[in-house]
């Protein structure tokens, strides 16, 4: 798998950002400082002074790259639903029985995020949790119509609509699995959010993650 990241390129659609940061090792310096500061300072906080700032730059030249920091939040969640989509194909790839597919990829999609080294200025937990926190900011404002249409969202959807196909497999007979995927993906993080700052709101069991094991029996049983 190490072998295939380090030759892969994630495809991010171009109307996130006015210059691709990948093509650049400026570029990837605000990436990676951009994911520091959110992680630890939140996004209501971050300014593109500060990011300057940090990568010892000038705010004009983060312009250069992205219109605003919404343009940047939309890359950067862009980027991690590419990277989850790469790992959920290679995952379920040499699966043949469909029930076997779901599992894994609903243990994909909930578990708990390690970093993978395959890309040096992405740090891959900071970035989750970045998504567990901030990935709703996108597309709840005015402009989401707009962005949809420019395909700014295309990299969540195609993950809800490879997962929904294995549950129409299952159960041609099941009506909701779009929305029974976003569900668990959203939920998921969540419950994450939750074990970590509100643990009462959520469950721990011993000897399991108990996040990935509730979201595989709920949608076992629902589509069954």
């Amino acid at each position: 798998m190490d072998s295939f990241f380090s030759h892969f390129t994630l495809r991010i659609n171009p109307s996130v950002y006015l210059k691709d940061p990948e093509t650049s090792e400026l570029g990837k310096r605000i990436i990676e400082g951009s994911i520091n500061l959110i992680d630890d300072q939140g996004f209501d906080n971050f300014t593109f002074k500060k990011l300057a700032e940090h990568i010892s730059s000038t705010e004009s030249s983060i312009y250069r790259y992205f219109e605003n920091k919404h343009k940047l939040l939309l890359y950067l969640t862009s980027w991690y639903w590419a990277w989850l989509e790469s790992h959920l194909v290679l995952g379920i790839i040499n699966i043949e029985d469909k029930n076997e597919q779901l599992k894994r990829a609903i243990d994909i999609l909930t578990k708990k995020v390690e970093e993978d080294g395959s890309y040096s200025h992405i740090n891959e937990i900071k970035l989750n949790q970045i998504i567990i926190t901030e990935s709703s900011k996108p597309y709840l404002h005015k402009e989401v119509d707009n962005e949809n249409k420019e395909g700014s969202f295309l990299g969540y959807t195609h993950i809800v609509s490879k997962v929904a196909e294995i549950i129409i497999d299952i159960n041609p007979n099941y009506k909701y699995p779009n929305m029974l995927i976003s569900t668990i993906i959203e939920g998921a993080h969540q419950q994450r959010f939750f074990q970590d700052h509100l643990p009462k709101l959520t469950n721990s069991c011993k000897h399991e993650d108990s996040v990935t094991s509730f979201y595989t029996e709920l949608v076992i049983k629902a589509i069954h």
